[in-house]
């Protein structure tokens, strides 16, 4: 029996044949296809980033946004050849970019793809950040923007929220090798991403201090001018509902806070989601649009 070792669990099961952690056997299933308005600026741009939704996902998060697909598994399984004609097809809709998003429990499928595939646009690897270098080496030179998130210091919160005690431990060197692929952010002259890195943080209600904890590290372990995007759109579905303080939206005390230590800690890149961007506008209609998956 061949283990899986793609991402941090390490499931001790064969993908070929039973389903990982992840909730997913090695066949690439994908749930929708669509431009994506929602990014930061510089992905979505006039015309949308081309957003390729994955089904599954190696993390647990009882707060997740997409659980439709990431713990129901909704998607539909693509060849490799289907999905090549999915990005072009968003491509011809005039997507900036390809926007893998939770691609890491296919990412050496999706390395093979790429190699074969020769973007010619920018290629975005949009992921919880809870990854292996090792996994992440095989992308290299085929991933031209890396989006991660990086959600929690603690791992006692990691634990209770996702699931992941060991998270920080990961994401910490997963984003450390992602900027040593394709470093700091950079942008053409309209404004869109090229290259580089581009931090997420999710803003969680009664967790502020796991936000200062992760813009402090980041502040101090990355270059000045790394680029982060400072969420504030959480909106409690499923689980959390019945989880607090998950329960709840963010307070505007906790965006002041959150916003402050950014702002102080001297990030000058990046993003900060606007005050009362909570809301299910974020989240699609996970529907099998836009996939092209035709006779091979």
């Amino acid at each position: 029996m061949t283990a899986c070792a793609i991402c941090p669990r390490e499931c001790p099961v064969d993908r070929s044949k039973i389903p990982g952690v992840c909730g997913m056997t090695d066949d690439i299933t994908v749930a929708k296809a669509v431009l994506h308005f929602g990014e930061e600026p510089c992905l979505s741009g006039k015309n949308g980033s081309g957003a390729v939704f994955f089904t599954g996902c190696p993390l647990r998060c009882s707060y997740c946004q997409n659980a439709e697909i990431s713990r129901e598994l909704f998607g539909e399984k693509v060849t490799a050849r289907a999905l090549m004609r999915t990005f072009d097809a968003l491509i011809e809709q005039g997507a900036h970019n390809i926007n893998l998003v939770s691609p890491t429990h296919f990412a050496p499928q999706l390395a093979d793809i790429l190699r074969a595939y020769k973007s010619p646009v920018p290629v975005v690897y949009n992921s919880s950040g809870y990854e292996k270098v090792e996994t992440l080496r095989l992308l290299e030179g085929l991933v031209d923007i890396y989006l991660p998130d990086m959600k929690y210091v603690d791992s006692s919160v990691a634990k209770k929220y996702s699931g992941a005690e060991n998270y920080f431990e990961f994401a910490a060197r997963a984003v450390l090798e992602m900027n040593r692929q394709t470093g700091v952010l950079q942008r053409n002259k309209e404004g869109m991403a090229v290259r580089g890195l581009l931090v997420r943080h999710l803003i969680l209600p009664g967790n502020v201090a796991q936000t200062v904890k992760v813009l402090q590290w980041l502040r101090e372990n990355l270059p000045a001018d790394t680029a982060v995007s400072l969420m504030s759109q959480y909106t409690p579905l499923g689980q959390a509902k019945n989880i607090a303080p998950l329960n709840r939206k963010i307070s505007l005390r906790e965006y002041s806070k959150a916003s402050d230590a950014l702002l102080t800690l001297g990030f000058v890149n990046g993003y900060i989601q606007e005050p009362g961007s909570a809301g299910t506008e974020y989240i699609p209609d996970f529907d099998l649009t836009g996939i092209q998956n035709g006779k091979d």
